[in-house]
């Protein structure tokens, strides 16, 4: 019988389904503010599938947040000496036409931290060691949800022991489902989904094989390879390292009908490795090729994030990433809202932030990816046309940087953010270090060896780089009258002003730029109701 991991308590503040890594993420961000959460999982240990394995800078500022990037990059599976790039083939991975792919170095200077790699479950068992530390986190594991109601004062769960009889209600002011592609809090909450299905069954292997680390040493420093082939219309084959020199994951479109009795995966794997090598498989697994996007991410008192809000193939190390930006964004509202520091309009900017850039990432990004390979797959064979095959291949290359280069998650048309006129929520942007209403702030030495990132506040930072922190009271004055937690950053040094391109820059709470001035020509106490959903 599963064990309870905390004396079950009957009603919190924010109940959260599901302890994959954006549940629990979460709970980290909402438990770190002082939030009592409750959290129930199904399993009572991560379970072994290898996804989710690309963690970009930006997740990685959030570890450094939680208190659990350096646990993180100890627990990782492929030494650090060897590197985490990708690689592209075309036909099969031994074949002769490769290039970098998802090289994400090359915004490396537009964040805090590097970035990471290792599988989901390592990222999980670490992400359950940081919420065990959390008094303000109890945890149900081994318990699944069976329904989630509302009404104006709360919301209530009836859960029920995955393996045993036990059962339980539990009450909470609000409910976020970060339980997957089937969500029950979806479900119980009558959001609905637009669905792009793509008709194509994919297989996942998770297989040992010492042998095809020792095939790939030709490509040194890389941990994941997409292959292109024109068999599969621009749908990948996709091998990725788990481990360093023994453990595999693959993924690739198989037959409709496929099961794991009728098909043979083993010499799947060597045509698409180019060669033939020793396989142990450890799992065989199939999921549907989709899109999926929950129509709001909100209604009323429950929320969904991570893939019970949108699911899409895992191409590019996107879904977990964007999952964990999930929780960020509606952990830091949830909060204020909790505890006076935000209003109602704050709750519902989480949907209209979170839902456009999601919808963007998988049009401009996942399924661009699979329409520019299928038609360069139709236009260009090496067959019938070796120089203009090899010509184009070339140029792919810098397709792929400035894919790296062009993912920048925005919030221009918050309706919280003093954004441009017509700017709207997207994916699509541009690296860049001048401070911009709706976008990341980057990084900056503000001397003695200490950076932006180390001296933030856990709330909202007004950095001042024109004079000091006395010529910011106006601000300090109207967040102590709304209750809004305000830290005050000064730094008149030469070099910061150029860079950020204004002298007054008010931070998010999640690190985004919500407002910036030369000069206060608003009043202060209208300018932080607007971006805190009060006005």
């Amino acid at each position: 019988m599963p064990r309870m991991n905390a004396k079950p308590s009957s009603s919190a503040q924010v109940a959260i389904v599901g302890a994959g890594p954006v549940g629990l993420g979460l709970a980290i961000e909402l438990g770190q503010r002082g939030i009592r959460c409750l959290l129930v999982e199904r399993y009572e240990t991560p379970q072994p599938i290898p996804k989710g394995q690309n963690l970009t800078q930006r997740s990685m500022e959030h570890f450094h947040f939680w208190g659990a990037e350096p646990q993180l990059r100890a627990a990782r599976t492929v030494p650090k000496e060897y590197g985490i790039g990708g690689m592209t083939a075309y036909g099969s991975l031994l074949g002769d036409y490769q290039h970098d792919w998802l090289q994400r170095q090359l915004v490396r200077p537009y964040y805090f931290t590097d970035n990471e790699r290792l599988p989901q479950y390592a990222t999980e068992a670490v992400l359950r060691q940081r919420v065990s530390e959390l008094a303000s986190v109890q945890t149900l594991y081994g318990w699944k949800v069976d329904a989630v109601a509302q009404d104006d004062s709360g919301t209530t769960l009836e859960i029920s022991q995955r393996e045993g009889k036990g059962r339980q209600t539990l009450q909470a002011e609000y409910s976020v489902g970060c339980d997957g592609a089937k969500s029950v809090v979806r479900s119980c909450a009558g959001i609905t989904q637009t669905l792009a299905a793509h008709d194509r069954l994919m297989v996942l292997l998770v297989f040992r094989s010492p042998g095809l680390h020792v095939l790939l040493q030709r490509f040194p420093g890389k941990s994941f390879y997409n292959i292109i082939h024109p068999e599969h219309q621009g749908y990948w084959q996709f091998f990725g390292r788990v481990d360093l020199g023994t453990t595999w994951f693959f993924h690739a479109p198989v037959p409709l009908g496929t099961t794991a009795d009728n098909f043979d995966f083993r010499a799947y794997l060597h045509r698409s490795a180019g060669a033939e090598f020793e396989v142990e498989f450890e799992h065989i697994g199939f999921w549907d090729l989709r899109f999926a996007v929950a129509d709001s991410y909100r209604a009323g008192r429950l929320f969904v994030a991570g893939d019970a809000a949108h699911s899409h193939p895992p191409y590019g190390g996107y879904g977990i990433n964007t999952g964990f930006e999930d929780a960020v964004n509606l952990g830091w509202k949830l909060a204020a809202r909790l505890q006076g520091g935000g209003g109602e309009a704050l709750l519902d900017s989480y949907s209209a932030e979170r839902q456009p850039v999601f919808a963007s990432t998988a049009a401009d990004f996942i399924a661009k990816s699979i329409e520019v390979d299928r038609q360069f797959l139709v236009e260009f064979d090496p067959a019938r046309d070796r120089p203009a095959f090899e010509a184009a291949w070339a140029l792919r290359s810098g397709d792929a940087q400035s894919e790296v280069n062009s993912f920048e998650p925005n919030y221009e048309g918050s309706a919280i953010v003093d954004g441009p006129a017509g700017g709207i929520c997207s994916a699509l942007g541009t690296h860049q270090f001048a401070a911009r209403p709706g976008h990341h702030i980057a990084p900056m030495d503000l001397g003695c060896g200490r950076n932006l990132y180390q001296e933030l506040g856990e709330g909202w930072t007004l950095l001042l780089l024109d004079a000091d922190a006395q010529s910011g009271s106006g601000f300090a004055s109207a967040a102590e009258s709304l209750g809004v937690p305000l830290k005050l950053l000064s730094d008149s040094r030469d070099g910061g002003r150029e860079r950020y391109g204004s002298t007054r820059i008010l931070i998010r709470p999640d690190q985004f730029v919500a407002w910036v001035g030369s000069e206060t020509v608003e009043d202060p106490v209208q300018i932080l109701r607007r971006v805190t959903g009060a006005a």
